[in-house]
C-alpha cells in the first residue's frame, strides 16, 4: 500500500482503497485496512506539504481564536482543521493552499464566527462562495482539495443555517435534501462501487444554489423572534409592564 501513499492523482488513490473495501466486503478487518491505508496516505500527503500545513493551522488557529465562547464554536474550527489536514493530499501538484481554499475555508467556519448567524450573514457565505470559485477560475488554482472542501462547506453552513435558524419546515427539508442528502448519498454510492462517482453537471446543481438564496434573503429579511417589549430592559416577566 506504499504506492497508494505516493500516488500524486488523489482520485486514482482514493479508488484504489475503496476498491479494497468493496472486495473485503465492509467486514470488520477491511473496514480496519482501510482506514488504516487512509490514515497513512493522509499523513504521508501531509508531511509531503509542510507549507500548506503551516497555512493551513495559521488559518484555523485565527480562527479558533475568534470562535472563544461561541456555539458551536471551537469544536467546529477543530474539526475544519482535521478534515482539511487528513486530505492535502488533493492538492495534488501544489504545495500550498491559494486565496480561494482560505476564502472557502472560512466560509466553512462561519457557524463558529461572530455574524455566523447574523442577518447578513447568509449573503456573506454567498459572496465568499461566488469569490472563491472566481479565483480559482481565473488564477488557474482549481484543484480536487479546493472542490472537495466548498461541497462540505455548503453542505456544513447552509444545512446549520438552515436547521438552527429556519422556522418554517419545509425549507428544512428542503435544505437536508439539497446539502445533507447528496454527500450522504455520494458516499454509499462510492463505497457501494468501490470507486468515486463523477461530479455532477453544473445544472444539477443550480437548486441548491436557488434555495441558498432563498434562505439567504429570508434569513436577512426575518423579524426579530423577540417581542418588543421583551427587547425593553424594562420588561417585567411578572407583570408585563416596565416598573414605575
Amino acid at each position: 500500500m506504499r504506492s497508494v501513499s505516493d500516488l500524486a492523482d488523489s482520485r486514482t488513490a482514493t479508488n484504489v482503497l475503496l476498491a479494497e473495501l468493496r472486495d473485503g466486503r465492509l467486514g470488520p478487518a477491511a473496514v480496519a485496512r482501510f482506514l488504516g491505508h487512509a490514515a497513512r496516505r493522509s499523513l504521508h500527503q501531509a508531511s509531503r506539504r509542510p507549507r500548506a500545513l503551516a497555512e493551513l493551522t495559521a488559518l484555523h488557529g485565527v480562527l479558533y481564536a475568534l470562535a472563544e465562547g461561541r456555539q458551536p464554536g471551537r469544536r467546529w474550527v477543530t474539526t475544519s482543521w482535521t478534515l482539511a489536514a487528513l486530505h492535502l493530499g488533493m492538492l495534488e501538484h501544489r504545495n500550498r493552499l491559494t486565496a480561494a481554499d482560505a476564502l472557502t475555508l472560512l466560509r466553512g467556519n462561519l457557524p463558529a464566527l461572530p455574524g455566523g448567524a447574523g442577518r447578513a450573514a447568509g449573503v456573506l457565505a454567498i459572496g465568499l462562495d461566488l469569490a472563491d470559485g472566481h479565483l480559482a477560475r481565473h488564477q488557474g488554482t482549481a484543484s480536487p482539495f479546493g472542490e472537495y472542501a466548498d461541497t462540505l462547506a455548503d453542505a456544513a453552513y447552509w444545512t446549520w443555517l438552515t436547521l438552527r435558524h429556519e422556522p418554517r419546515p419545509a425549507v428544512r427539508v428542503a435544505a437536508v435534501a439539497a446539502w445533507a442528502l447528496p454527500v450522504v448519498a455520494v458516499t454509499g454510492l462510492a463505497v457501494y462501487r468501490g470507486s468515486m462517482p463523477g461530479r455532477p453537471r453544473p445544472v444539477l446543481l443550480r437548486p441548491a444554489a436557488a434555495l441558498q438564496a432563498v434562505v439567504a434573503l429570508r434569513h436577512l429579511t426575518r423579524r426579530s423572534r423577540r417581542s418588543p417589549e421583551r427587547a425593553s430592559p424594562y420588561w417585567n416577566p411578572v407583570n408585563r409592564r416596565p416598573p414605575a
